[in-house]
């Protein structure tokens, strides 16, 4: 089969879209599948399976910077690749993103598949433009949702069947056997945030909560891992403001060493505040085998089993995030069984069976359409 993975976002750049569209791109191909991705991208990527469309510009989007193109000359050049390509199926992530998966659904006239990751708690942007974008999702064949709550968001203005395939997390790579891990550090206990420093994020109400625990665990170190040069001067602010001692920030970090920066954790916490699908984060600390502390919102409650995996509290609750992470720090046995039940959950979301589930949907997509699979809906 002869696959297109569009993205609208810079393929260059880290994000849970893009890691996904690699992830698929390497078991399809590993199965024997011809595989092209076609996204904009800011620096050269090296790969002729990487197939560049238009200059990605920063965008604000849900609390968030998404890097998408905006280039005149997409359709002319979408047109050529298609043409030439003749793919099976083009499966567009996040199809009514722009600009470029409106493009790629407009012109082709392969099987069409989306899949919709997003999760806002407002969609003004499809309240608004929903008439237009409806034309766009009326051409796809079948719909992915990663989740529930991405499910909820996207069919409330876009009604039609969808299946829910999740994101997933490479066990190989997120394992406490990684080559990617040191020796854990003695003495000291560790908080590790991993994540965009944006506002929705929570990072506020870490480090509040961080100066809690410090008071009762002097031994206590946050470690801050993930990209971000607008907030972060703030953020560094407060730190010194509060007096904050032992917090470090480690910038983006790349993808192959982000192991040794969870094996160095002994509770992973996510606050964010909302707005988000999924918890890839979670993903990969339940991978390493590490206990989770999370904010109980609609992306991260679904993954999350109270108690057993991890511990949920309400969102901006420092008081609530300080004594979680302190009851994890104060009992290692509970940490041990967590660290195991979550190693185990995210066996059930490896990429490989992740990948396997999408493939075996293009086959009901195919007989479902019959031999005349270029038919527009």
């Amino acid at each position: 089969m002869k696959i297109a993975l569009v993205s609208p976002y810079d393929l260059s750049y880290p994000g849970g879209v893009t890691v996904h569209i690699s992830n698929l791109k390497r078991y399809f191909t590993q199965w024997g599948h011809q595989v092209k991705i076609i996204a904009p991208c800011s620096s050269p990527m090296g790969d002729p399976s990487i197939i560049p469309v238009g200059r990605p510009v920063p965008v604000p989007s849900g609390g968030s910077m998404a890097r998408i193109t905006l280039s005149l000359t997409l359709n002319r050049r979408v047109r050529a690749i298609l043409d030439a390509e003749k793919f099976d199926v083009v499966h567009v992530h996040e199809p009514l993103t722009p600009m470029l998966p409106y493009a790629a659904l407009r012109l082709s006239g392969s099987l069409n598949v989306g899949t919709f990751h997003a999760y806002h708690q407002t969609a003004r942007l499809y309240g608004l433009t929903k008439l237009i974008l409806r034309r766009w999702s009326g051409r796809l064949h079948g719909r992915i949702a990663v989740s529930q709550p991405a499910l909820e968001y996207v069919s409330k203005y876009f009604p039609g069947k969808y299946v829910i395939i999740p994101n997933g997390v490479d066990v190989e790579h997120f394992s406490p056997r990684s080559k990617a891990c040191g020796p854990r550090a003695n003495g000291s206990k560790t908080i590790l945030f991993v994540g965009r420093l944006e506002k929705r994020k929570g990072l506020d109400y870490l480090l509040a909560a961080y100066q809690k625990v410090k008071q009762d665990h002097p031994n206590v170190r946050l470690e801050i891992v993930g990209p971000g040069t607008l907030l972060r001067p703030k953020y560094e602010k407060l730190v010194r403001d509060r007096q904050l001692a032992d917090v470090s920030f480690a910038g983006l970090v790349p993808y192959d060493d982000l192991p040794r920066y969870y094996n160095g954790a002994n509770v992973f916490c996510a606050p964010a505040t909302g707005g988000e699908s999924f918890g890839m984060v979670l993903l990969e600390a339940m991978a390493m085998g590490r206990p989770v502390v999370a904010t109980a919102i609609n992306g991260y409650s679904q993954l999350v089993s109270q108690g057993v995996d991890g511990l949920l509290v309400p969102p901006r609750d420092e008081a609530a995030l300080a004594r979680a992470i302190s009851s994890l720090l104060d009992n290692p046995a509970l940490c041990e069984k967590m660290a195991a039940q979550g190693r185990a959950k995210a066996e059930d979301y490896s990429w490989e069976k992740i990948a396997r589930r999408v493939l075996e949907y293009y086959d009901q997509l195919q007989r479902q359409f019959g031999l005349d699979k270029h038919k527009k809906v």
